[in-house]
């Protein structure tokens, strides 16, 4: 990238805030003058017994949180490194309904080693997986871990995992050293997923220290989301997901702030910043967005509320929404304590039929092995 292109991006972001920024305050008056009023929230009852199908759930084994901690890795976006075991799982997962999960491995991957060493540990976690799902068939799958940046090793780990091991897709980060999913580098990766159909699930990782303001507050509150808006709008205006498909990606808590800046990020380009634009980016029109953004599949975990799912089906239908529920980093919003429904804020907007819909059928349409395990 040369740096003519990095000055015409840096133009183009900070006109771009200007001129939407003013049309935001043009606007003002007319919301002063009145009060949004909230439709009063009716719960509906929610589908009983052990239906669910968590796509957005960890595990730690124990050689890699060994690793984890030896390199310091104490905290997790700022939430303490929790501890795992299958047995603590199915615990979790009978007391809140959930008939199989989908394992990955959360931030920051194997990308805390190089080498070898993360080549060896990537495929100790995919080898743990699928002895995991062989002991346990029904309930559970698992998303690869691939040692990235190296994208050759990676594409290597991504061939075995689904053809030998067949887990049911792989998980990427949003960035890697601070270099996005969008980026020209990851061409050759994303070239080996789309022939294989892969369902990407595509999880936040934290900023790196240098690129982040000083805030008291661990970066799982906020940004992450922002992380995973960043990867997903670098993967549209670069064109990678309209190069490549036959890519399905999951993106974290229900998008991040994607949904809620869909117009905005589809605007830029038809106004008068279309002359800044960055000659080797494509100009994506606001339906191209609506597009794009519509394709994503957009997990319910920490984000089972109504807020950000009537946020996420202003951009995207139903069939889009995935049932996550983030354990363990979750554990201390899931306590295994009172109600069994691990997202009672889902029936604040949807009806039995459609969180049946969303916490199991759109998941298992999405990973055939696992639907196929669970229905025999």
């Amino acid at each position: 990238m040369t740096e003519s292109t990095l000055s015409r991006r840096r133009m183009l972001g900070g006109v771009a805030a200007g001129t939407l920024g003013v049309a935001a305050l043009g606007a003002a008056p007319e919301f002063s003058t009145a009060r949004a009023q909230a439709a009063p929230i009716r719960r509906q009852p929610a589908p009983s017994g052990t239906y669910r199908i968590d796509l957005h759930a960890h595990f730690l084994p124990p050689d890699y949180r060994a690793a984890l901690l030896a390199h310091g890795h104490f905290t997790i976006g700022g939430y303490p490194t929790p501890t795992w075991s299958p047995e603590d799982a199915l615990a979790f997962m009978d007391y809140y309904g959930i008939q199989a999960q989908a394992l990955s491995v959360s931030d920051p991957g194997v990308s805390f080693l190089h080498g070898k060493e993360a080549n060896d540990l990537a495929r100790y976690c995919n080898d743990y997986a699928a002895q995991l799902i062989k002991t346990h068939r029904t309930r559970f799958g698992a998303f690869a871990v691939l040692p990235m940046p190296d994208i050759a090793a990676s594409i290597e780990e991504a061939i075995y995992a689904l053809e030998t091991l067949r887990l049911d897709g792989v998980v990427l980060l949003s960035a890697y050293d601070g270099v996005y999913l969008g980026d020209p580098r990851y061409e050759p990766l994303m070239i080996a997923l789309n022939q294989r159909r892969a369902f990407v699930f595509v999880h936040p990782a934290a900023i790196l220290a240098d690129a982040k303001p000083e805030l008291p507050l661990p970066d799982f509150m906020e940004e992450f989301t922002f992380d995973t808006t960043r990867a997903a709008t670098m993967m549209m205006v670069t064109g990678m997901t309209q190069r490549y498909p036959d890519i399905r990606f999951q993106l974290s808590h229900a998008g991040g702030t994607l949904p809620f800046l869909s117009h905005r990020i589809g605007v830029a380009s038809q106004t008068v910043l279309g002359d800044l634009w960055p000659q080797d980016l494509p100009k994506p029109s606001i339906l191209d967005i609506q597009n794009l953004i519509s394709r994503f599949y957009y997990d319910t975990a920490l984000s089972g509320y109504p807020a950000a799912m009537a946020s996420v089906l202003t951009v995207t239908t139903r069939d889009h929404i995935v049932f996550g529920s983030d354990w363990p980093f979750s554990a201390a919003t899931l306590p295994q304590t009172g109600d069994h429904d691990p997202a009672p804020g889902l029936s604040n907007i949807f009806d039995a039929d459609q969180r049946m819909e969303i916490e199991r059928h759109n998941p298992l349409r999405q990973l055939p092995r696992l639907a196929e395990a669970v229905n025999t």
